[in-house]
């Protein structure tokens, strides 16, 4: 049994029955207590509040907070006032409401009038708190978000301490898959370091609003982390399926087994639906219909050399006359981290420069060389997308690779199907099969494949430095969460040690607490303020007109 037929039976079926009952008390026939949707129409009735709640009640993460109001002032309306009634009747609506409804005799007294009744400042912050919260998770959830760049890869592009405003609107906002979930939380409790903060009792299908454009190349985009459908709880920064690659699965899936990597127990395994997986932000080069080539580093689209930033970084090898290294002075003006000794070159040393600073490193008077490190061609690297030796591709040299497109066929033989086995199973929601030389989606022999989604492929600026879709592969549409738009205020070495001041409140473009909760803080508190605000306005006018 599925874990939303679970949810029926335990919560909705006793709810109706509870809830028929308040109809009946209201003069309303029970049987309209059993029709979704209709009967939070009732329920609006009954509590005399406006149609346009039920829009609020169908927003995601909203709607557990509307349910909630609505549930406190339906006990109001029947006469049940006191503080623990209400309280448990909130919370543990699903025994409440059946235990009530067939128990007592409910006789409909209709609701409070809360603007002739004197209420305690607690009670008005709380009022205020909640229709704060309301308003920041619609915002959050529809218009625009805060984010903070987490790793290097788009270094000197966008950096390690950035915090960014992301708009959901230029591509148009994600309806949430997962409905259920504690507001201002991603995938994980406050102060806790695994416990989910959704339930997964309904999944909603992929549903995107109409948005202000569409993708382009070389757009930043943010989106949900592909390989981030399974992850090592011990290990959240790194691909469970390349651990599993490497490692071996048994080994990866022993909680107790110690990464080498880190140091750590690799810890539980669960899994995460799309809109709970981890952020990521990365330049899209290539979008559905596109096709990609690396050769030698130079990225290639449609057979045209791909925009080429001048924050763009490589890896260099750089030979030094004297064989020493470089000054703390040099390596700062150049904001290069610890050089690398390089094994292979005697007294050579590896360092991650733009493209914008190279001239400027080779006129050093201590550089006899400094020549790109390229990995070779044809050379393979087996934690390079697709990871299977027909495809002899390395971070350098890669493709030719077609962006799949919604809607388009393609043949599949034993030999490409590696291409697309994750989009068929992963992403698609297919089972798959290959015994030989044949291929069995949903139990059908196969020889073509029609896709449901459109695939970009996200890149990160600082190309050897970046786990990026060279490794784990398309980005599909349903991941795309929006557009960063605004560097709002940047921190070198953390939050207000080293600020950049020159990135404070720039726009981006193409050429314990979490830290974006203290922007959430700062709008709540905000609309809490506005709504008392406008609140006390509206009594002083009501009392004015009572005086004439």
């Amino acid at each position: 049994m599925t874990p939303f037929v679970y949810f029926l039976i335990a919560s909705y079926i006793p709810t109706v029955l509870g809830l028929s009952k308040f109809f009946i008390a209201f003069g309303q026939p029970g049987w309209k207590a059993y029709i979704p949707f209709y009967n939070v129409i009732i329920l609006l009735k009954i509590i005399k509040r406006p149609w346009w709640w039920l829009l609020l009640f169908m927003v995601p993460t909203v709607s557990f907070i509307m349910w909630w109001i609505m549930l406190y002032q339906l006990y109001e309306s029947f006469g049940k006032k006191s503080t623990g009634e209400k309280f448990f009747g909130t919370i543990f609506w699903f025994a409440y409401l059946p235990w009530t409804g067939y128990t007592q005799n409910l006789k409909y007294s209709g609701p409070v009038d809360y603007s002739k009744v004197k209420r305690s400042w607690q009670a008005e912050w709380v009022d205020a708190g909640l229709f704060a919260v309301i308003a920041a998770t619609i915002i959050r959830t529809f218009f625009i978000e805060a984010f903070t760049i987490p790793t290097s890869s788009l270094e000197k592009s966008l950096m390690v301490g950035d915090y960014l405003f992301v708009s959901k609107v230029s591509y148009g906002a994600k309806v949430p898959n997962t409905p259920l979930a504690f507001p201002f939380t991603h995938h994980t409790m406050f102060l806790t370091k695994d416990t989910k903060s959704y339930l997964e009792w309904i999944q909603l299908p992929y549903w995107r609003l109409p948005g202000f454009g569409k993708i382009k190349n070389n757009d930043y985009v943010v989106f949900n982390y592909p390989d981030g459908d399974t992850v090592a709880l011990g290990a959240q920064n790194q691909s469970y399926y390349q651990l599993c690659r490497e490692f071996g699965w048994s080994y990866v899936n022993s909680p107790d087994k110690i990464n080498p990597y880190s140091g750590v127990p690799f810890g539980n395994v669960t899994s995460r639906p799309p809109d709970k997986r981890e952020n990521y932000v990365k330049r899209c080069v290539a979008i559905p219909g596109d096709t990609l080539t690396i050769k030698k580093s130079i990225f290639y689209i449609n057979g045209k050399q791909a925009y080429i930033a001048q924050t763009m970084q490589h890896h260099y090898v750089v030979k030094t006359k004297d064989g020493m290294g470089f000054s703390p002075k040099v390596l700062d003006k150049f904001d290069i981290t610890e050089p690398i000794e390089n094994r292979l070159i005697p007294g050579a040393l590896v360092v991650t420069l733009p493209n914008d600073k190279v001239n400027d490193f080779k006129q050093l008077p201590n550089v006899e060389s400094l020549t790109p490190l390229i990995a070779d061609s044809g050379a393979y690297d087996s934690r390079i997308f697709p990871h299977s030796p027909n495809y002899k591709w390395n971070v350098d040299n890669f493709g030719p690779l077609v962006m799949p497109e919604k809607g388009i066929t393609v043949k599949l033989d034993t030999a490409n199907i590696h291409l697309y086995d994750r989009i068929i199973t992963a992403y698609e929601n297919n089972t798959l099969v290959i015994k030989g030389d044949k291929i069995f989606i949903n139990g059908l022999p196969a020889n073509t494949y029609t896709f449901k989604f459109g695939y970009y492929f996200m890149i990160g600026d600082n190309r050897h430095n970046s786990a990026d879709s060279r490794y784990w592969g398309f980005v599909p549409e349903d991941h795309i969460v929006g557009k960063p738009v605004f560097v709002w205020m940047s921190w070198k070495g953390g939050f207000m040690k080293q600020a950049r001041w020159d990135r404070f409140f720039t726009f981006v473009h193409s050429n314990g607490l979490s830290r974006s909760y203290l922007i959430h803080f700062i709008v709540i508190v905000a609309l809490i303020y506005g709504y008392n605000y406008f609140k006390k306005k509206k009594v002083k006018k009501q009392e004015k007109d009572q005086q004439v």
